[in-house]
C-alpha cells in the first residue's frame, strides 16, 4: 500500500514539475493601461524603437480579431530589429476583462492600451483624415513621425515594405 501511495505521489510530482517547466507556466501577461491621447502618444514617442506600429482594435470587431495573429507574428519577427507594437483597444472600460482575456488568448505579453477620453481627439491625433473605422494601423518611425496608415485589416506585404523603408532610412544616417 505504501509503495502504491509513494508511486502515485511521485507521479503527481513529476507531472507538476513538467507543467511548471512549460514555456507558458511563467509567461508574462499583458497589462492594460487606460490612456488618453497624451499618454498613448508618449508611448509611441518613447525612445528606443526604430519604428512603432500602432493598431487600433476592439473585441467586438471581427476583422480586428481576425488580423491579430498575423499582426503579432509580424511584430515578433521584427521586434529584435527595433519594432515596438502598441495595441490600442477602443472597447469601453467596462469590457476591460474581455480585452485582457482576448489578449491572453493571443499570447500578448506586453503592455497595451484601452482608450480613455474623446474619440475625435484620438482620431485627429493619429490621422485627421481617419474616419474612425477599425481596424486601423499606423506605422511611426522612431521619432514618432507617421510613415504609413492602413484602414481595414493589415496587409502584411505593405507593412513589410514600409518597415524595410524605415529601416533603410535609419541605416543611411
Amino acid at each position: 500500500m505504501r509503495l502504491a501511495a509513494t508511486a502515485t505521489l511521485l507521479g503527481c510530482l513529476t507531472i507538476f514539475s513538467l507543467l511548471s517547466m512549460s514555456p507558458f507556466a511563467h509567461a508574462a501577461e499583458a497589462s492594460l493601461h487606460s490612456g488618453d491621447v497624451k499618454a498613448i502618444f508618449a508611448d509611441i514617442k518613447k525612445p528606443g524603437a526604430k519604428a512603432v506600429l500602432v493598431n487600433v482594435w476592439a473585441t467586438w470587431c471581427e476583422p480586428c480579431r481576425d488580423e491579430m495573429p498575423s499582426l503579432l507574428e509580424f511584430y515578433r519577427r521584427h521586434r529584435a530589429e527595433g519594432l515596438r507594437l502598441v495595441l490600442l483597444s477602443v472597447d469601453d472600460e467596462a469590457n476591460r476583462d474581455g480585452v485582457l482575456a482576448f489578449l491572453a488568448s493571443q499570447g500578448v505579453d506586453f503592455a497595451t492600451w484601452i482608450k480613455r477620453g474623446d474619440d475625435q481627439a484620438l482620431m485627429r491625433a493619429l490621422d485627421p483624415e481617419w474616419s474612425g473605422n477599425i481596424p486601423a494601423s499606423f506605422l511611426f518611425d522612431g521619432r514618432g513621425k507617421a510613415q504609413q496608415r492602413s484602414y481595414g485589416p493589415v496587409n502584411e506585404e505593405a507593412l513589410k515594405e514600409v518597415w524595410d523603408r524605415v529601416i533603410r532610412s535609419r541605416k543611411g544616417r
